[in-house]
Parts: structure tokens; C-alpha cells; sequence
């Protein structure tokens, strides 16, 4: 029995040709740091999972290979880098087919099994098994597969940003009851989404991973499952996508209760596949519009965005096994140097957009906001549009995450320095005046209580209750003499305020 690993949106290829290409040929320039390579598997005790083919119906804690790539320093001299069929074990173990003789897994897997193929499977990639972590915390990268694809199916691009220093993890694309998806795709998203967030935790786990300098990228499906979880967790700084789904079928992310793009408001990358021709719209019965429709990349408001269309690339050359082992179509298909090409330029535009967001790299913000051309690549082989935020608005909101961290001082000066960036921004008398009251009646927040007050009373200085709150600040502190003080104020700009005269009453007795 041959099992076909399905993958959402790759295009029906009725007319095949077989690949000849290998790793030395794609040709990445990898960093200064050695890859380090571990697999390990966890398990999310909060979910349930059956394996599908051992027929026992036996529910388990939901298993989450793990498999992570990092930076490292130890010396490899002697040390062999895994080779390509290493991958592949995992991914028939992530498949549950631990078993399968390794002579059988590009057949297995629908995979030709042709000499190229074959020769494959021992390339050596730059990757070292179970070495030591390089000192220090690094941006890390959370890798969503592409429609229940292995944890390993982007193996290259995963070492190539660890040699330039971050911590890749990815786990599997699997369904939420067994190793298949179910039909609902909208739950299968929130799953893929769970497991996500299940490596963000393993992430905090480890020592080597920045876990506040986090960006998320995944292929086809996995770039659905990766704006629900930007959406629901603000520790995410940036999304890549590689030729993600959310572009063929944003209605599924409509349909999602967490889904809102108002809240990207990060920077968000789109690599997307060539344009379809005429000729497989026409046979594959494909809607023409997935040549011109990016509905998410137009939806977005507050974050900037960057969208890319490569024009040698189909959509399966995304990925590491897609550019190795995936049959081409000659109606659409560039030739195999132009793939490895193109895939090059992908991994390319994905670590300089990782090192600006993630390191605040200007050179490589520079090499993402420049014309493609003057960063070397071939005419018309990669289209860059990138769209600005809106012009952001500042909320009261934002004005107390800055006041509050200088703790209520200096805040007319903070004030002036913000009307000057932001001219339209108004602290509202209400807000102020309950922000006020809330601090100042905290016997250890009272001073800046009392700081909040004498700001608020300098922007609207006819304000009665605003005195009349100071002088209740006052009066909580012990300062009589300047409570007196306020709460004449309030008294002179409203003759009938009640609790003014019933406190200088109490107070001048």
C-alpha cells in the first residue's frame, strides 16, 4: 500500500517530469555558526491522540515531535553531518511507520524512485546531530509544515537561518484526533494553531532561545495557522509566509473567531508561487483570481507588509523535499536550475527579513526595501510591493505605558514630547481623572497620583472636579494647607460644588 501525503493547494501535474537536482546545487551560503540538529518528542497532556493504523483506538496524551535546529561552536571535525535520509527516517516515524525499510520510503512516500532520488538520500546536508548549543539566547523561528507534512520538510532553509544564528523548531502538521485531517478544516486550523503555541512553551524552555524575540513561518496550509496565533499572542514580532494558504482561502480564516487582521500589526511577509498559466487554469478547472487575489496582504491596516511573487517558483518548490523529490510539470515548471535558483532567493529574502525584525538588522531591512534587482537578482525573477501602517494612532493607552514606566514623572514635559509626534492625541479629563483616583487613594502610588492631577489640571484648568479630585489626593496624603488650596480652586470655578464646600468646612474648623 502506497500512502499519498496530501498537500493542500499543489496544483494537479498530469504531465511529469522527474527532478534532478541536490543540495550543492541550491547553493546556500550558510553563516558562521555550525548547525546543531535534535528530535525529541513531547506530549500535550491537554489533548487526546490515536494512531490510525495499529487499529486499537487507544487514546493517548497528543505526541509532539520536536524537531530543532541551532547554532553551534563545537568543532564537527570529526563529527558526521546527517544525511538526507536521516530526515527521512523522521519523517516516516512522523508518518507511524517507524518500520518501513528505508528502501521503501521514497515509494512509500509518492516519491519517485529513480537513481536521482536515490542519490539524494545520501547528500549530506550541514547539519550535526545532538551537538552542543552555542552560547547565548537567539531569535527563535516556529516552522509550521504545509498540509500534514513532516516537521523536516523545509530542512534546508531551517539550517541555513540557524547558521546565521536562530533557534528553528517545528513540529508536524498533523489532524487533531489521528495523523490525518478530518474535513473540518477550520478545526484543524485551531490544531495546527495549539500546536504552535505547544512550541512557543517548548521554546521557554530552553536556554538558548530568546523566547521575547519570536517570529512565525510556515508553508501553504501552515500560513493559516500562523496569523491565528500572532492574533492571540503578543510575544510574536513577525510572520513569514511561504506561499501561504491564507492567500488561496481567506474565507477559512474568516470563519475562525480568533481571526481579526486588525490585530497584525506586525511586519508580515508573503512569498508568493509564479502566476498560473492559462493552460493549467483551463485543464485543473483553477479559478484565474489566485493569480491576482491577496485578500489578507489588502486587509492588512497596522502592520507593514511586504509581498513578493517569484516568478520561476511553483507552489511545491517552497519547500526543502519539494525542490529535491517532487515530480515537475512541464506545462508550468521552470527548469531545475532555475528552481534551486529561486529557492535560494526565497531563503534569502526569509533571513533578512528574520534579521530586521528580529535583530533590528538595517542592512538587511535595507536588502528586503530594495528594488530586487539591486540585490542581484535576475531580471524579473522576483516582484517586490510593500505596503505601509496606517499612521498610527496614539491611545491613552500608550500614554500610560510610558508614563507608567517613569513612574508618574516629569509628565508634562512627556506630554509635550508626545503632541509633538503624535498632534492629534487628547488625554481625555475623565481618563485622567480616574487614573488619578485610582493611583493616588494606593498608599503607594499616591505620589504619582498626585503627578497624574497636576498634569490633568494644567490641560484643563477650568475644571472643577479636577481640583476637587487633587484636593481629595492632598487631603489622602496628610497636606492639608494644599488641599485647602484645591479645593478653593474647585470652589472659585464652581461656587456650587457640595464636596468642595462641605471639605474646606471640615478642614478650616
Amino acid at each position: 500500500m502506497r500512502l499519498t501525503i496530501l498537500l493542500i493547494l499543489l496544483f494537479l501535474q498530469t504531465t511529469l517530469i522527474v527532478s534532478q537536482t541536490s543540495l550543492t546545487e541550491i547553493d546556500l551560503d550558510n553563516g558562521k555558526f555550525k548547525v546543531g540538529f535534535q528530535q525529541y518528542k513531547a506530549y500535550d497532556s491537554t489533548r487526546t491522540y490515536s494512531r490510525i493504523y495499529d487499529y486499537t483506538n487507544k487514546k493517548t496524551e497528543r505526541p509532539i515531535p520536536v524537531s530543532i535546529w541551532y547554532p553551534t561552536e563545537q568543532r564537527v571535525d570529526d563529527t558526521k553531518p546527517l544525511m538526507v535520509l536521516d530526515y527521512l527516517e523522521i519523517l516516516k516515524e512522523e508518518e507511524e511507520w517507524e518500520h518501513l525499510p528505508n528502501e521503501e520510503i521514497l515509494n512509500w512516500f509518492n516519491y519517485s524512485n529513480t537513481p536521482s532520488n536515490q542519490k539524494h538520500l545520501t547528500e549530506k546536508t550541514t547539519a550535526y546531530a545532538k551537538v552542543e548549543f552555542a552560547n547565548g539566547k537567539f531569535p527563535t523561528v516556529i516552522y509550521r509544515p504545509s498540509f500534514q507534512a513532516s516537521s523536516i520538510e523545509n530542512f534546508a532553509l531551517c539550517e541555513y537561518l540557524a547558521s546565521n544564528g536562530f533557534v528553528v523548531m517545528s513540529s508536524p502538521s498533523r489532524g487533531t484526533e489521528t495523523r490525518w485531517f478530518s474535513s473540518n478544516y477550520e478545526k484543524e486550523i485551531e490544531t495546527q494553531a495549539r500546536d504552535t503555541e505547544f512550541l512557543i512553551k517548548q521554546a521557554g524552555k530552553l536556554h538558548f532561545a530568546d523566547y521575547d524575540n519570536i517570529a512565525l513561518m510556515g508553508f501553504s496550509f501552515g500560513g493559516l495557522s500562523n496569523v491565528i496565533v500572532q492574533n492571540r499572542n503578543d510575544n510574536i514580532q513577525a510572520i513569514v509566509s511561504l506561499d501561504g494558504t491564507e492567500r488561496y482561502q481567506y474565507g477559512l480564516l474568516e470563519q475562525s473567531p480568533f481571526f481579526d487582521s486588525n490585530k497584525i500589526d506586525v511586519p508580515y511577509i508573503h512569498m508568493a508561487q509564479k502566476e498560473i498559466p492559462e493552460i493549467i487554469l483551463k485543464e485543473d478547472k483553477i479559478d484565474a483570481e489566485l493569480n491576482t487575489k491577496f485578500q489578507l496582504y489588502d486587509s492588512i491596516a497596522n502592520g507593514k507588509v511586504y509581498r513578493l511573487r517569484f516568478n520561476n517558483l511553483t507552489h511545491s518548490y517552497f519547500s526543502t523535499l519539494g525542490v529535491l523529490f517532487e515530480n515537475r510539470d512541464k506545462r508550468q515548471d521552470k527548469s531545475d536550475s532555475e528552481i534551486m535558483e529561486s529557492y535560494k532567493w526565497v531563503s534569502k529574502y526569509a533571513l533578512n527579513f528574520l534579521k530586521a525584525t528580529l535583530k533590528e538588522d538595517k542592512k538587511a531591512l535595507k536588502f528586503i526595501e530594495n528594488n530586487p534587482q539591486n540585490n542581484g537578482v535576475g531580471n524579473s525573477l522576483v516582484t517586490l510591493k510593500i505596503k505601509q501602517p496606517k499612521k498610527e494612532v496614539f491611545t491613552f493607552q500608550d500614554f500610560n505605558d510610558m508614563a507608567s514606566g517613569q513612574n508618574y514623572k516629569n509628565l508634562i514635559h512627556l506630554y509635550d514630547s508626545i503632541t509633538e509626534l503624535h498632534p492629534l492625541f487628547q488625554a481625555p479629563e475623565g481618563n485622567l481623572n480616574t487614573l488619578g483616583l485610582q493611583l493616588v487613594f494606593n498608599p503607594e502610588t499616591s505620589s504619582q497620583g498626585i503627578h497624574v492631577f497636576l498634569l490633568a489640571t494644567k490641560l484643563y484648568p477650568d475644571s472643577a472636579n479636577l481640583y476637587d479630585s487633587l484636593g481629595e489626593g492632598y487631603l489622602f496624603i496628610g497636606d492639608k494647607k494644599k488641599a485647602i488650596g484645591s479645593f478653593e480652586k474647585s470652589l472659585e470655578l464652581n461656587p456650587q460644588n457640595p464636596n468642595a464646600i462641605n471639605r474646606l468646612k471640615q478642614l478650616k474648623k
